[in-house]
């Protein structure tokens, strides 16, 4: 466990010292403040124009709702730049070498990034705190739709976090690992428009099961199944083993 430890504080703090990890917190952070800002507006014209001061459902709906529906867009194509370096940049350095003849397992190491990558991205999430603070001005913002908003968008990026990880231990080259992940994630991702195009039936009804975005938004509106959890927590489990089993067959090559 101390071991797994190390490794993420490691891959926590690399991200501090790196042009890439602060271009990632720094886009998030202006991206994210730009939604709010729109979302704001949005409500205040249509508040407005309604002759009403909006309810609490409204409030959570426009603006909490909004930001991380159209976060979880964003980071889709953020979240592989910033985990394409968590194994081919140890690789491309030969620093991967060090962990490898190490008394540490290929598991420890996995998952001593994934945590590490996860932090940091847990980070960026808490730069967001501005919106449930906002919430909690304009009114009494609904409680359940708030925790499970910010449950499923850390979900959401564990899983990314997971997918990068994998891309990420398949070469020595980080940008190549930034486009896997790319498509890796766009193909989970878009299948739930897939689905929407797709007549009732068997067909549709596993596209949406495998859909992304079908559980995600899910969450959002404010109730948590197991079938969802379930979903995340398997995504991640299935790319951290395979991550596991890439690194493995590195130590032996």
């Amino acid at each position: 466990m101390s071991a797994i430890l190390a490794i993420a504080r490691r891959e926590t703090a690399a991200y501090f010292s790196s042009p890439m990890g602060w271009v990632c917190l720094v886009l998030f952070s202006l991206v994210s403040g730009l939604f709010f800002t729109l979302m704001v507006v949005g409500y205040t014209i249509q508040s407005a124009s309604m002759g009403m001061m909006g309810g609490e459902e409204n409030v959570t709906e426009m603006l909490l709702q909004g930001v991380f529906s159209n976060l979880s867009v964003i980071v889709v194509f953020i979240m592989p730049a910033l985990t394409m370096g968590l194994v081919a940049a140890d690789r491309r350095e030969k620093s991967l070498e060090l962990l490898l003849t190490s008394p540490v397992s290929s598991m420890a190491i996995a998952v001593g990034k994934f945590l590490g990558g996860l932090a940091f991205a847990s980070l960026m999430v808490l730069t967001t705190a501005y919106v449930p603070a906002t919430l909690y001005w304009l009114g009494e913002p609904d409680h359940g739709v708030m925790i499970c908003n910010y449950v499923g968008f850390i979900a959401l990026l564990a899983t990314f976090v997971a997918v990068g990880l994998f891309t990420s231990s398949l070469t020595d080259q980080p940008v190549i690992a930034l486009v896997a992940g790319v498509a890796i994630n766009l193909s989970l991702w878009i299948l739930g428009w897939v689905g929407s195009l797709l007549g009732e039936g068997t067909a549709k009804a596993v596209v949406e099961q495998v859909s992304m975005l079908e559980h995600f938004e899910n969450i959002s509106k404010g109730v948590l199944h197991v079938t969802d959890a379930v979903y995340f927590v398997s995504i991640i489990v299935f790319f951290v083993f395979a991550s596991t089993q890439r690194i493995e067959a590195l130590r032996w090559r």
